[in-house]
């Protein structure tokens, strides 16, 4: 299949995400740069089409062969694939808490946005938990309340943003950003290794391994971040980054909410 708007990351993850709770679908191979998406499945190509064309990304069928059909996902495997997701979802919950609280103490937009991150990637992994089993319908269901919540949490936070700069704020404690985001930086990369290990090559697997590479480059954004402010001495850097990151899970709660609608 080929994607033709499809032109950032966020949208690969939202093609993964849109496929991965479908029983029928096994695999979803993206190609950013040559915006196309390979998929092994056992629908009609109409009805995939159809899929994608609720993504409103331009999607047309390139090419279509027929190839055997993967073997099922053993008990050992699903089970595998439980404990890592589990384990992705109780890191990234932590991290939010613990993120939102010390970001609020040390005045950092930058923490406090990265915190809404990883409330998204939360989301993403119990929806990801659900897709273990199927349930297309729960997690459309869950998509939506956590579309709603990421949206409502990122437009108080731009606002926040620009209270601060009308207000302005001195800059936020760089300590406490620089060790915060290293720990949380740290635990995204424990989540890697995690889900490397876990069996199968399942798309929703592919999609929680996809959000946390990009929670990397986030938390390294607020490490720069943090730097920037002790290198100026201003709060400049923390709100820009801060409105950046609340923009892109702002984007991100938008279409998922589009997509739980379909």
């Amino acid at each position: 299949m080929r994607l033709d708007a499809m032109d950032c990351s966020a949208e690969e993850r939202l093609v993964r995400m849109h496929l991965s709770g479908r029983a029928d679908v096994h695999r979803v191979g993206v190609d950013l740069d040559a915006r196309t998406v390979t998929v092994t499945h056992d629908v009609t190509t109409e009805l995939l089409l159809g899929w994608l064309n609720d993504l409103g990304l331009g999607s047309s069928l390139v090419s279509d062969r027929a190839v055997p059909t993967p073997a099922g996902v053993s008990s050992d495997e699903t089970r595998s694939q439980r404990a890592a997701l589990t384990l992705a979802l109780i890191i990234n919950a932590g991290f939010f808490i613990a993120e939102l609280t010390t970001g609020l103490i040390s005045g950092s937009m930058g923490l406090v946005a990265d915190s809404l991150d990883m409330l998204a990637d939360a989301g993403v992994y119990a929806l990801s938990l659900i897709a273990v089993g199927g349930a297309v319908t729960r997690q459309k269901r869950l998509a939506a309340a956590s579309g709603y919540l990421q949206l409502g949490l990122a437009v108080l936070g731009l606002a926040e943003v620009v209270r601060r700069v009308a207000a302005g704020e001195p800059p936020p404690q760089v300590p406490t950003m620089v060790i915060v985001s290293g720990l949380a930086l740290m635990a995204n990369l424990v989540v890697l290794v995690v889900l490397r290990r876990a069996q199968g090559e399942a798309a929703h697997l592919q999609a929680a391994w996809i959000f946390t590479s990009n929670d990397i480059k986030v938390n390294i954004l607020v490490i720069v971040a943090a730097l920037l402010v002790a290198a100026t001495n201003s709060a400049a850097p923390d709100l820009v980054v801060g409105a950046l990151i609340f923009l892109v899970v702002a984007n991100g709660a938008r279409r998922i909410l589009r997509v739980s609608r379909g």
